[in-house]
Parts: C-alpha cells; sequence; structure tokens
C-alpha cells in the first residue's frame, strides 16, 4: 500500500485533505477572534485607565487614602456645574433632635460660602415612608438635583441635609448606615448635654405652635431679641411623676443612635460646647474638609435665664432630680451664655 495513501483497512478513517483544511480554518479564525477581543479589552482598559487618570488629575487630591471614598464628582441631571465640576464635594448629614440647637448650628453651616446644608428634607412624610423612598431622596440630594434657599452660586464642596432622629432614621438605621458607608456620607451628630433645658424648650414650643404669641405665627427660631423676650414669658409645667424616665429615655435613645453608626465616618457634638468654645466650628470646617472661616448667625437664643426662671414648677423639679444622677442639670453650669 502506498505510504501516503488515506486508505486503511484497520482504526477510523483519516479525515479527507478538504475538512482538514476546513478544521484548520476554522481553528485561524477562532485565534483571530480571542486575539480580536484580547486587544479590545486592553484598549477598553486602556480607556478606563484614561478616565480614571483623568479624572485623578481632576481631582489633585492631597489627601489620606482612606479619605479619597468621601470626595466626589457628583454630575447633575437637571443642569451642568459647568467649571464647578472639578471641584470634589463632600457629602454629610446633620442628625439631631428637636430643640438641640441644630437650626442654629445649620444656620452657622450654611453662611460659608462653600457649604449647602438643605434642612429637614425628611419632615415630610412621603419622603420616608419606607427605605426605598429614603434612598431615592438621598440619592437626588447627594447628585445635587436639590434645590433649596442654602444652594449656593460658588462651587459647593460640602452638601448635605439636616435629620431628625424621629424622621425615619432609627426605623431603618441599618440600611441608612450602609447607604452612608457606601456612598460616602460623613455624619455630623449634634445633642444637647443638658437634657433638662431640652426639655424645656420642647414643651415651650410645642405652646407656641398652638398659641401663636407672635402676630398669630408659630416661630421656632427667632431674629430679634424682642421675639425672643415674648417667646421666653411662657413658662412650662414639668410633669414631675415623668421627669427622670423622660431624660433616661432621651439619652437612651442618643445611645442608640450612636451604637447604631459607629461605622460611619463621624464626629460627635454638644450644643453646650459649642456655645463655650467656637473653635468647635473650625474642627467642623476641617471635618468637612472646606476652607476654616468664622461663621456667624442671625438667630437669638430664647432661653437665656437661668433655670429656675423658665420653669413653673422648678421647686418639685428641683426636689425630684437632687439626689439623683441628674442633679448637674439644675445648677447650669454646663452652659455659658
Amino acid at each position: 500500500m502506498h505510504p501516503y495513501s488515506l486508505k486503511s483497512s484497520k482504526g477510523a478513517p483519516f479525515p479527507p485533505r478538504p475538512i482538514l483544511v476546513f478544521l484548520i480554518a476554522i481553528f485561524g479564525f477562532y485565534v483571530c477572534y480571542i486575539s480580536f477581543n484580547q486587544i479590545t479589552l486592553e484598549y477598553r482598559s486602556e480607556e478606563n485607565i484614561g478616565e480614571v487618570q483623568a479624572e485623578i488629575h481632576c481631582r489633585k487630591p492631597r489627601l489620606p487614602h482612606e479619605e479619597l471614598r468621601y470626595v466626589h464628582f457628583p454630575k447633575p441631571e437637571s443642569y451642568s456645574r459647568g467649571e464647578c465640576s472639578c471641584n470634589p464635594v463632600r457629602f454629610f448629614v446633620l442628625v439631631s433632635m428637636q430643640r438641640s440647637g441644630s437650626g442654629w448650628f445649620e444656620t452657622l453651616l450654611n453662611s460659608h460660602p462653600n457649604i449647602s446644608s438643605n434642612g429637614e428634607i425628611f419632615n415630610r412624610v412621603d419622603r420616608r415612608e419606607n427605605i426605598s423612598s429614603i434612598l431615592q431622596t438621598l440619592d437626588k440630594l447627594y447628585n445635587l438635583d436639590w434645590f433649596t434657599s442654602a444652594a449656593k452660586n460658588e462651587c459647593t464642596a460640602a452638601f448635605g441635609l439636616k435629620w431628625m432622629l424621629n424622621q425615619g432614621f432609627m426605623d431603618h438605621h441599618d440600611d441608612i448606615a450602609s447607604y452612608f458607608n457606601k456612598k460616602g456620607v460623613s455624619v455630623i451628630f449634634l445633642f444637647r448635654r443638658n437634657t433638662l433645658r431640652r426639655l424645656i424648650s420642647v414643651l415651650a414650643n410645642d405652646y407656641d405652635r398652638d398659641a401663636k404669641q407672635l402676630n398669630g405665627t408659630h416661630k421656632s427660631h427667632v431674629h430679634s431679641k424682642e421675639e425672643a423676650e415674648i417667646l421666653a414669658k411662657f413658662k412650662p409645667v414639668l410633669d414631675v411623676s415623668n421627669l427622670i424616665p423622660n431624660i433616661r429615655n432621651a439619652e437612651k435613645y442618643i445611645r442608640d443612635c450612636l451604637d447604631h453608626f459607629n461605622t460611619t465616618r463621624h464626629m460627635i457634638l454638644y450644643y453646650e460646647d459649642i456655645v463655650r468654645n467656637r473653635n468647635a466650628l473650625f474642627q467642623v470646617q476641617e471635618f468637612l474638609g472646606v476652607p476654616v472661616r468664622k461663621l456667624v448667625s442671625r438667630q437669638v437664643k430664647i432661653h437665656t435665664s437661668p433655670l429656675p426662671g423658665l420653669v413653673s414648677n422648678w421647686d418639685d423639679v428641683s426636689n425630684k432630680l437632687n439626689g439623683t444622677q441628674y442633679a448637674h442639670f439644675l445648677d447650669g453650669a454646663d452652659y455659658v451664655r
């Protein structure tokens, strides 16, 4: 038999030459396809690297690596940031309780040309009815597609909101904390050390909501001493039987909040500390990554008198708290005007 014959009496028949050529061609096309895809992926990878390099060039960050996740370049859908597109933005949230000085503190923040704090956007129930509505609202806010009187013409460097604990914040704490960590949101906790003073302020504010002492208008914050004096004339009667439980519950609420959000980037402030030491505001600005400036507010404090002059049944309150762990609230030493 011819040594190159394709015929064989044993084993499987060897495929004809045209089939071999076809198989070789298919293999060649396959190799070319794989090579082409690798080249395309490399090209796209180079493009992505280029975009990242361009973004890094745009950022020009001089920050520790662990802080880069808190620097953002939002792209609003409703407008173009224009010349501010390369200005980095830090996201923040001011977390507090009613009558803890958060309104005053927010006006201080908004006096800075590069900070925009957009108020209590979750005071509307439809925005906090479930976690989906909460996250959708936060996405819109942090994309800078949110317009309030706090909006700045200058390039915003810190953008956020004020959020009360009873506005859905604690109801969905796990999901919200996860969102903050994923989105790179910094948290400023602002509370009041003297919860007795806060309770008095809450009762006075509730009274004015019904009485409307200022020309038929309820005002939680005022901008003149005359208005402050009118509101301060009301002296609430404290429920002595529930006074200590109310103080304990308020303090537990704060502790629970701090425990739930201890994994976030945050700082803890107390109203009394800011009143005593305005340098605390410098630390806040450093925390938000903005140029440090003197911050101002037009708000006037309402209750400036010593505690005995703010409550109708002061003797009962004093007798109830004396000898307890809350006795130090009575001397007012934790607050300096």
